[in-house]
């Protein structure tokens, strides 16, 4: 008997014998429809409409969090589909500890919102619907600049802290509004977890208990997922979240998927590249998606990519992945 979306990935969150297939899903941007709540929400309904994947992870711009606190960034033709950040609003130590809080209610994190309860009405209550949410790092990251954050990080601690504690704040209050209009999950990016950029030691000490608060909100939800961006990830952090999804870019660094499957009790998520979904053909997506599934035996695991499916990357290729768990 084949299963509705939802109950198949609750079925795969429980181990559950009874699963009919792995679910599938992928994601992608949708650069200058992401700038309008309605628009957004038509783009991501026609993605979900053509393809049929077992989650709908919703992908608005990375500045939608921070716009309140007046970013600007501008669409250039990414090929993930980001936009370039051109004003940034944090510059000196004090910058942080001026950031004031803000609501649900503030502009654009509303417009958020309202593309939630579109796409809830649109998609009905059997397609499990995830919002994207930024860690407060990562939000500290785009307010800041990469090298600004660092620098502030290991200069001035006490000051990027109380910054860090102003987005969590933010966050949270935006997680619990965005629960209320029906969501299933969080999918929740962290971008600092990753040697390239901090110690073990400095994630633990900034990053991990601004996680901590922004997340608490998610326990209400049953089908979360921790995203851990980037090369070298310190991946068993991944327990130090209760969510029962985990996504890396398992193609392009450690661990594989096998190994992540001894070290994480949850659902493992990815299995094929990011590249091979552009530069590669069907043939070669097919052989990652089976290897995938030869390493997870097809169970606690949910086959798609390691981040978004670049905007360039073919239907074909794309259709493939679908089709693979079949």
């Amino acid at each position: 008997m084949s299963l509705s979306h939802k109950e198949r990935l609750q079925a795969c969150l429980a181990n559950d014998p009874a699963l009919d297939r792995p679910p599938v899903a992928l994601w992608r941007h949708f650069p200058v429809d992401d700038q309008s709540p309605e628009s957004l929400a038509a783009a991501t309904l026609d993605f979900q409409r053509r393809y049929d994947f077992d989650l709908v992870k919703v992908t608005p711009a990375s500045s939608f969090c921070l716009k309140d606190w007046g970013v600007e960034d501008v669409w250039e033709g990414h090929t993930e589909g980001t936009r370039r950040y051109t004003k940034r609003v944090v510059h000196r130590p004090q910058d942080w500890e001026a950031l004031p809080p803000l609501a649900p209610s503030a502009p654009h994190l509303a417009a958020q919102l309202d593309c939630l309860r579109l796409l809830r009405r649109e998609l009905g209550p059997e397609i499990p619907l995830l919002q994207t949410i930024f860690s407060p790092l990562a939000q500290a990251r785009n307010l800041a600049g990469g090298e600004t954050l660092l620098a502030h990080l290991r200069l001035y601690p006490e000051a990027v802290r109380a910054g860090l504690e102003t987005i969590a704040v933010t966050t949270r209050r935006f997680m619990e509004a965005a629960i209320e209009t029906g969501i299933d999950g969080v999918f929740y990016a962290v971008q600092h977890a990753q040697a390239d950029l901090l110690s073990l030691q400095e994630y633990l000490a900034f990053g991990l208990p601004a996680d901590r608060q922004a997340i608490e909100p998610a326990a209400a939800l049953w089908c979360n997922l921790l995203h851990l961006h980037g090369q070298n990830i310190y991946f068993d952090l991944a327990r130090e979240f209760p969510f029962p999804i985990v996504n890396w870019h398992d193609r392009e660094t450690p661990p594989s998927l096998a190994e992540a499957q001894s070290r994480f009790g949850g659902v493992v998520c990815g299995g094929v590249s990011q590249n091979t979904l552009v530069y590669r053909g069907p043939d070669q997506v097919r052989q990652e998606a089976a290897d995938a599934l030869a390493q997870t035996g097809g169970r606690r695991f949910l086959l798609g990519t390691g981040c978004v499916v670049p905007v360039i990357a073919s239907h074909g290729n794309i259709l493939t992945v679908r089709r693979s768990v079949e």
